[in-house]
């Protein structure tokens, strides 16, 4: 399943009418390195003994395939000012990631990696507000600081932990959507909502507030 091409540009157009409160006050647009960078940076496990990083050289696998382990779906999720029921969500029609309908819960998307995975990159977005629901559980994203902890919990109980990288205010034309639902890499925990302009035209945001968390050893 590809990434939903229009996940930042529609699937995240997700005022109803007038924007909240939350508006009013404009906290600065970044926190930490820029999330580009941190998206396209190489893994910071590499053996010890080899420093370079060199590829290692191929070895035999087995012929039949090994067993594919059920992904455990995340139901909860915890940091300064959210504790949110967590929902699988796809792709709609039109491409774009679908979110709940409660701004008070957020959405996994479901084709992609679970937190906590070897590999890859979780992503978790939710409605910033709307006009009838008021604030949505992912408004105090614009507020997280670089270090910021995550926790994230799954349907078995088990608790991941990360910790915020970066957050940036990027125009959703802009948003680099193929590094955010990276499904191989180093894992970590991407956490998307609506920011920026409110246009009433469009009923819709101009940017997205984009955080990006590592795991904490």
């Amino acid at each position: 399943m590809r990434a939903p091409a229009a996940v930042l540009v529609a699937g995240l157009a997700l005022a109803v009418g007038v924007p909240t409160a939350w508006a009013a006050t404009r906290p600065g647009p970044a926190a930490g390195p820029p999330v580009a960078s941190v998206l396209s940076a190489p893994r910071t496990d590499a053996d010890p003994a080899d420093p370079a990083g060199a590829a290692p050289g191929v070895t035999a696998r087995p012929a039949a395939p090994s067993a594919v382990a059920p992904v455990v779906p995340p139901v909860r999720l915890r940091l300064a000012g959210v504790d949110a029921p967590l929902d699988p969500v796809g792709v709609g029609p039109d491409g774009a990631m679908t979110l709940p309908e409660d701004v008070d819960r957020v959405g996994w998307y479901r084709f992609g990696p679970a937190p906590g995975a070897d590999e890859g990159t979780a992503v978790l977005a939710g409605h910033v507000d709307d006009a009838e629901q008021g604030l949505g559980a992912l408004a105090p994203l614009r507020e997280l600081d670089a270090g910021a902890e995550v926790e994230v919990t799954d349907a078995a109980g088990a608790v991941t932990r990360w910790r915020v990288v970066s957050r940036e205010l990027i125009e959703k034309r802009a948003v680099p959507l193929t590094a955010l639902f990276q499904r191989a890499g180093p894992p970590r925990l991407v956490l998307l909502t609506c920011g920026g302009e409110f246009l009433p035209e469009l009923r819709s945001y101009t940017d997205n507030v984009v955080v990006v968390a590592e795991p904490v050893s």
